[in-house]
Formats: structure tokens, sequence, C-alpha cells
């Protein structure tokens, strides 16, 4: 028995199709890691005369699926070639569309019809997930567990591969579902006035509205785009959110007019309709909208830096507050890098104490300013505005625990040598990308730390993304 994943999306409505099958498999490839692989970019080039030379964008291939590899695909192989498959599962059998073909390396492709499927494979109830639509969510097609033990398996092969270690990974459900959690989206606009998450590698849009709505998105958010009355030709990125409070949408794009180069959209607090601004001093201020967590108000500006899912928040303050237990840390030193605006330096000036201290660096100067606001009740808080890069130097020479929150980059060996070199006897990481977890552990290895725990935590259902909280001490 065959299911297509879609039919034809080139000559039927790839939209319409249950993907659904009840074929058992009687072996689990997740389990294995033969196949697995970080990112596509980080494989190296094949002498061509070792590979098929003859792959093209639209072939059409029968492939088993291997493990999943970071970044939201699955790998196969064929005649030697590794494809990196969307919308597959491992171990599946599944016809899949050459979608890109790079000569003496990888390709990528979708799956348009599954051959033998995965138990735990569910129809994706977005009309936005098909092959080569929406490029915001990667594992619809899966359940809510086998999307977690595929993100438990990525964090422990990058750990393997990049530092060494060899332990195991579960990643904890958070409360509220699989869908509606998403408050705030970065949109796009294109020049027929739609609005919506760009397909996956392209720059179409995948319009939304009311009637067929982006599903991880909150509630409130695919109305609030529905209601823009955007300007034409305005092409650039659109946000949108909700908070704890309120709601905020901010649209900004280049009209191509001299009379109107730029427009500014913004709603904010009761939701009142939008209004435009020309690029003139004063059209880029920024609304604030209020977050709430670990029992406080945070101020945080309508288009700035907040945990998207509405129980991320207070999830990773209690694993960093957790991570910081078992040492007498009361009058301790303490650093929060990449503070933005106060979230960790909170959950620190609680467990320090006022009699400790607590020096947060965040190099956004409206995020460094809005935290000032939000920790202006902890007197033992002191907050430095620049790049945790530059500033680090002139911080104490001296410091107990280190809690550090990196962009996807990571931190990077130089920045994880001079935190060790300061030797403090804890370092609490968070860490929003596996590869960048597992670089910066093996550097923190080499600095002399070890990895004592390590918490994963999906804060992002049916994509690929995950959050890590990593403690680390003296070895």
């Amino acid at each position: 028995m065959t299911v297509p994943l879609t039919p034809d999306p080139l000559t039927t409505d790839a939209r319409t199709t249950d993907p659904r099958t009840t074929e058992p498999r009687t072996t689990d490839p997740r389990t294995t890691r033969d196949d697995a692989l970080t990112t596509p970019e980080d494989l190296p080039l094949v002498p061509t005369d070792l590979l098929p030379d003859d792959l093209r964008p639209g072939d059409l291939l029968e492939v088993e699926i291997g493990a999943v590899a970071h970044g939201g695909h699955c790998v196969a192989r064929y005649q030697g070639r590794v494809i990196f498959v969307r919308l597959g599962l491992p171990g599946e059998l599944v016809r899949v569309r050459i979608t890109e073909a790079r000569k003496g390396s990888f390709c990528r492709a979708d799956v348009i019809e599954v051959l033998r499927a995965d138990p735990e494979r569910v129809q994706a109830p977005c009309v936005h997930f098909f092959p080569g639509g929406c490029g915001g969510c990667d594992f619809q097609h899966a359940s809510g567990a086998l999307q977690r033990s595929m993100k438990a398996a990525v964090v422990s092969e990058q750990l393997q591969r990049l530092a060494g270690l060899d332990i195991p990974v579960t990643v904890q459900e958070l409360p509220g579902g699989g869908f509606g959690w998403r408050t705030r989206v970065r949109w796009a606009l294109d020049p027929e006035g739609r609005i919506g998450p760009r397909a996956v590698r392209s720059h179409r849009v995948e319009g939304v509205n009311p009637s067929q709505p982006c599903l991880i998105a909150a509630p409130g958010i695919n109305e609030l785009a529905a209601t823009a009355d955007v300007p034409s030709g305005v092409r650039r990125p659109a946000s949108a959110g909700t908070s704890h409070r309120q709601q905020s949408r901010q649209l900004r794009g280049r009209t191509g007019r001299p009379e109107l180069p730029e427009v500014v959209l913004t709603a904010a607090g009761d939701g009142q309709r939008l209004a435009i601004w020309p690029d003139q001093p004063g059209a880029h201020a920024v609304p604030t909208v209020i977050e709430h967590a670990v029992g406080q108000d945070f101020s945080v500006a309508a288009d700035g830096f907040w945990q998207v899912h509405p129980a991320a928040a207070d999830t990773l303050a209690g694993a960093v507050s957790e991570a910081l237990q078992g040492l007498e840390l009361v009058g301790s030193s303490s650093w929060d890098l990449y503070g933005g605006v106060g979230l960790f330096a909170e959950v620190l000036a609680e467990v320090v104490g006022e009699t400790g201290s607590v020096v947060t660096v965040e190099g956004d100067r409206v995020a460094s300013g809005l935290a000032v606001t939000n920790l202006a009740h902890r007197p033992q808080v002191s907050v430095v505005l620049g790049s945790v890069e530059k500033v680090i130097d002139d911080l104490p020479d001296t410091v107990d625990v280190v809690v550090l929150d990196p962009p996807r980059a990571g931190a990077g060996p130089a920045l994880c040598a001079q935190i060790a070199a300061r030797a403090p006897a804890l370092i609490v990481y968070v860490a929003c990308d596996p590869a960048a977890l597992g670089r910066d552990t093996a550097a923190l290895m080499a600095a002399g730390y070890r990895l004592e725990t390590l918490r994963a935590f999906d804060c992002f259902p049916q994509t690929h993304h995950i959050e890590c909280v990593a403690r680390f001490r003296p070895a």
C-alpha cells in the first residue's frame, strides 16, 4: 500500500491529502547514528567522479530515510550522494522530488509520497504545510512525542560529534499543546499586500488570514495581520505579537515613493488602529509591551526579544534557578551575559541576595535601557550596555557564577576561554542551537570545565528549534 504525502503539486491541489498510514516497522533507525549529520553547509565536497552527476531539481527518487539531522530535515542517500529531505521521518520509505542539487555535494528534496510510514506519522493540520510551502514549521507530520525524540537525537548527536560526549537527552514538553503558542512572529509582505511567512528557501509569501491561519501563531496574531491596511509596494518583513496583557504589531517597509520612502506601522497597547509615518525623526519610536515571568512584570520592546512560547520564560528561568542550586551562593558575585531585558538577572538577584552582586551585560541599547527599569527594585544589579565580547575585559577580575544566553551562533571559543579564565565556580549556559551548544561545550571543556547536567525543552513545537540549559563546573 502506498500513501501519497501530497499529490503532485504541479497537477493537483497539494494541500488536501491525508498522509497517514498504519504500516508497522520492525526496526527503529532513530536509535542509530550511522547517518547523523550536522547542517548541509558543514558537509565536505566530494570528488564529482564519485557521485551521480545526473540529479536535477524536479527529479523523482525512491529512498529510505535515515536519521534526523540538525536543521529540520532527515538524511537519505542515493548512490552515495547525501540528500537532506524535508517532510520525511527516520525509517520511512518515500518518494522524493529533488529541489536543489549541488554538483559534487549534497541535494535537497521534499517527500511527495510515503511508501512505508512511521507509525507516529500524523496528518499535518495546516494548509500551509506542504512540499514547497511555508518554511516556518518542520515537523507537523510527526506526533509530539516523535518530534521531541528527534530533537533529543539532534542534541545528543551534536554533543557527541562536537564535544565527544555521549549522554542521554530527554526533551521536556511545555504546557499548552503544540499549536497556538507563538506569541511573536516575523512575517513578510509582498507587493500584492499578502502578509505571512515565506515559503521554505524562497522569497514567496504564504499569505495568512483568519480562514487560512498560521496554526502555531497565538490567538489574535492572524487577525492582526488580516486588519493591516498595507500600502502598496511594502516588501520588508513585518512583526506581530501578543504579550501577557497586550497585542502589538509593527510593519516596516520601503515604498519606493520619494515623498514617503519608508513606512512604519505599529499597533500596541489596546490594539488601536495602525498609524503610518514617513521616514523622519521619531518615526521609529518603538512601543513596549508587558511580559510576565518569575512573578515580575518586564517591559519589552514590541519588536524586541522575548521568548515566544508563553510558558518558555518561566520554564527556562526555573531551569536556570535549579542549575544554580547546590552551592552556597548568597553574597556571591555573578554575571548575566547577553542579559536582554533582565529575566535571568532577576533569577540571579534572588539567588545571591542583597549582599551579592549581579552584573548584566546587553548589547542592544533599547533592551539594556528596559533592563534598568525592570531591575530597579534590585539594588544589587548593575546593567552594562555593550557587546559582551568587548565589555568582558572590563568586568571584575573574579566572579563566582556566570549565566549566559548567547545568540544562535553561540558564545564562541574566545569568549568561553575568557569566562573560564575568571574561574567561576559555576557556569549556566542557555542554548538555542544544539550545534552552538556542542561547540561551546567543547571550548569550556578545553578550558577546564565539565558538563554536569543538561536539560532540554520543546519551546518551539512543530519546528526543529529547541532550548537547552547546561550546567558546567570546574573539572
